[in-house]
């Protein structure tokens, strides 16, 4: 019984290590109508315009309170080559999104679609 306890709790183990690197994707709105894949690849966060593909989020990494934050953020109605520093902070039906340039930011708030 013991053996079989410690090979189940190894397998469970094994198990949330390898979901932990699986992709997992929802939709949010931006304002109202725009698409946005917000998935989560290999401990990276990204958010995807489903219309063209357009990557914002550009593989921000979670931070020590829980938000995900990086500096290769992109805003789709600026330059391609432009890049800011990036928040995201996630709620139960909504994210909150901040990129921050030259001591300027600009923050979203997108809504979850329902399934």
């Amino acid at each position: 019984m013991k053996n079989l306890r410690k090979s189940v709790s190894l397998w469970a183990a094994a198990f949330a290590i390898g979901l932990s690197g699986a992709a997992s994707a929802e939709i949010y709105l931006r304002e109202g109508d725009q698409q946005i894949d917000v998935r989560f690849e290999g401990g990276k966060l990204y958010c995807t315009r489903v219309s063209d593909g357009f990557e914002m989020c550009n593989g921000m990494t979670e931070n020590a309170d829980g938000t995900w934050g990086g500096k290769k953020m992109k805003h789709p109605d600026m330059p391609g080559f432009m890049r800011f520093r990036g928040t995201v902070t996630f709620g139960q039906t909504r994210l909150k999104i901040e990129g921050c340039a030259l001591g300027m930011c600009q923050a979203e708030i997108w809504e979850k679609q329902a399934s």
